[in-house]
């Protein structure tokens, strides 16, 4: 539902854009692009390890805010910084829903893209990088019985558009796919008991402005 809604969003958006349709924003080497997006965290739930898959547990998708920075080195090749602050994941049995906790995860991504520039302002692109996933309040779950690692690295691929309306202000739609998983430690014994696979898709739309 808020993926539908994400996307009626953006046509609704679309909509006010015919008039800016002729904006021929060029992107070129030494600019700077910033955009302001509303995530919405799909998480693709996995488990593995006796104990967490006899729990069958999940995390709770969420909208998140983000931003990103992105420099162009020429005008098809750009780098782009994906940030948010540290989001609250709870984490539930998959069957009753009952809560088991939270945990925080801070998951910064950086991304080399490709622009096609060639569309006048339309400007779609592909993009790979790495995630860098940092979990904080990580010995929350069952009242303590169970912690969380302390980080997870992974693959980020997104693709994505621009529309801009003129040369400095446009609309974004993006989604993104990252590989993201924790193992999970019995507190009381320091044993490991599993682990929680996240692998987020990220469905996005938000603004972006160009300098």
């Amino acid at each position: 539902m808020r993926l539908k809604s994400l996307v009626i969003a953006a046509a609704a958006a679309g909509l006010l854009a015919p008039a800016f349709a002729q904006a021929q924003a060029q992107f070129k080497d030494g600019d700077w692009m910033l955009r302001v997006r509303a995530v919405d965290l799909l998480w693709q739930n996995g488990q593995s390890g006796a104990v967490v898959q006899g729990a069958n547990v999940k995390a709770s998708n969420k909208v998140i805010p983000e931003l990103d920075v992105s420099y162009f080195f020429t005008k098809n090749i750009a780098a782009e910084l994906v940030l948010t602050y540290p989001q609250t994941i709870n984490i539930n049995y998959l069957a009753s829903q009952q809560n088991l906790g939270s945990i925080k995860a801070l998951p910064p991504s950086l991304l080399v893209q490709y622009h096609f520039t060639d569309l006048g302002a339309f400007k779609p692109y592909v993009g790979v990088g790495v995630n860098y996933t940092m979990f904080s309040n990580r010995s929350n779950l069952m009242n303590g019985q169970y912690s969380v690692g302390s980080s997870s690295a992974g693959v980020a691929a997104q693709v994505g558009m621009d529309y801009m309306f003129d040369k400095n202000w446009g609309l974004n739609v993006d989604v993104k796919y990252i590989t993201m998983s924790t193992n999970v430690t019995s507190t009381a014994y320091g044993t490991n008991v599993g682990t929680l696979t996240l692998n987020p898709w990220t469905p996005a739309v938000g603004i972006a402005y160009k300098f």
